[in-house]
């Protein structure tokens, strides 16, 4: 039985409200289901039920305008299913973006701010160490309970929503500290004893470390020390996609991990052999195979990111036929278009899509030829949503089958 607070009795009751009162009382069957003994506020919510499934979708979201919901907390939205400010970019149904731009607003309506960035803690808001969230969206997830130390669980569709217009949460999964303990210790060697660039193995490492953890929170030992939080979200990225991974510690370099107890715990050990496998998975395309567009920005682009692409696009030109796509927050889309240091991504033919993901929402015209990406969950992903062929590689490489229109060996 769940040991109610006065707050939470406040909520089912209808004191803030008929919206907040029904948010309660699925909370309330989703805590019993979870097993939770009691609930805990949240500081800020971040919603994935903003992108649009059906019409489900927008039933769920009016429902809830229509009791005169408001958000209690702090609420961010995730990406949606479609760029709306380029419509002439979509490739997808034609009804889409209409039934997403209504999605959008109602959730506005609540009270959430249209951020529609799968990365919000790079900039709109950074949950501070031991700061108890509602958070959905797989990257996200993983990055704020690993590299910030913040506490989420994994909320997905609805549930997000519930949680942002209570500020309440069953005490369960990933907010408790017995559940946050290390269950297994991963040795992995460094990029050189791995023979591997560092944007390739930050992917391969968290593509192979989903996996291997196998639902458990694993300890990492060999991680760089230098380790960047753009690094360490694409570890996290690639992690959360092959094997469902929310929270790990890096030894040295994430916020929890020097309080882990290791006695005891099995250990398991991550091989180059197996770093290159992954990678070799995630790389199913040839040297000399045509290439139809680069896609970038899965998760979004950080401005230290698009830094790193110009320098190294700087002087240089794609082929005619190849596009170049980059997905990134709207707030950081204006930064990056206003930087007069930045020009040489527009000299490449930068082309950012904003409020989504390419692996989502296909903006790919041209059906012949390869997609190459950065990131691992790109990778993983985009094959089966785009029906494509798609290839993980190291931004170098996609820099240079840009600009001779094939794969470079």
């Amino acid at each position: 039985m769940i040991a109610l607070e006065r707050i939470d009795h406040a909520l089912l009751d209808g004191d803030h409200g008929a919206a907040a009162a029904r948010a309660m009382a699925i909370l309330m069957r989703y805590g019993e289901a979870s097993g939770a003994r009691r609930f805990v506020s949240v500081q800020s919510a971040h919603i994935d039920g903003c992108l649009y499934h059906g019409p489900s979708s927008i039933d769920f979201a009016r429902r809830f305008v229509d009791l005169g919901g408001r958000v209690r907390v702090p609420t961010t939205l995730n990406v949606a299913a479609v760029d709306v400010t380029h419509p002439e970019w979509h490739c997808g149904p034609p009804g889409l973006i209409p039934a997403q731009s209504e999605l959008t607003e109602l959730h506005e309506k609540l009270g959430c701010v249209a951020t529609l960035t799968c990365a919000p803690y790079q900039r709109m808001i950074r949950p501070h160490f031991g700061e108890h969230v509602a958070w959905a969206e797989s990257n996200a997830i993983v990055f704020v309970n690993s590299v910030l130390g913040a506490r989420t669980d994994r909320y997905g569709d609805f549930a997000d929503l519930c949680a942002a217009l209570t500020g309440r949460v069953p005490m369960v999964g990933l907010h408790c500290d017995e559940n946050r303990r290390a269950q297994c210790i991963v040795d992995a060697p460094l990029p050189d004893a791995a023979a591997m660039p560092r944007d390739l193995y930050f992917a391969a490492m968290g593509y192979v470390l989903g996996r291997s953890a196998n639902g458990q929170v694993p300890l990492l030992r060999g991680l760089p020390r230098d380790a960047t939080e753009d690094e360490l979200k694409a570890l996290g990225a690639a992690g959360a996609s092959s094997g469902a991974l929310a929270l790990f510690h890096a030894e040295g370099v994430t916020p929890e991990a020097g309080e882990q107890m290791l006695d005891g715990l099995p250990t398991l050990t991550i091989t180059a052999a197996e770093l290159g496998a992954a990678v070799a998975s995630l790389c199913p395309v040839k040297p000399g195979e045509r290439v139809a567009a680069i896609c970038l920005g899965t998760p979004h682009y950080s401005i230290g990111e698009f830094r790193t692409l110009s320098n190294a696009v700087k002087g240089r030109t794609p082929a005619p036929s190849v596009s170049i796509f980059v997905s990134t927050s709207r707030e950081i889309a204006a930064l990056v278009q206003a930087d007069p240091n930045l020009a040489p991504l527009r000299a490449f033919g930068v082309q950012l899509v904003v409020d989504t993901c390419t692996y989502l929402a296909p903006v790919v015209a041209e059906r012949n030829g390869a997609i190459l990406t950065t990131s691992g969950k790109y990778a993983h992903y985009g094959p089966g949503n785009l029906q494509r062929r798609i290839g993980l590689m190291t931004l170098e490489r996609c820099i240079r089958s840009a600009e001779i229109n094939e794969v470079a060996p």
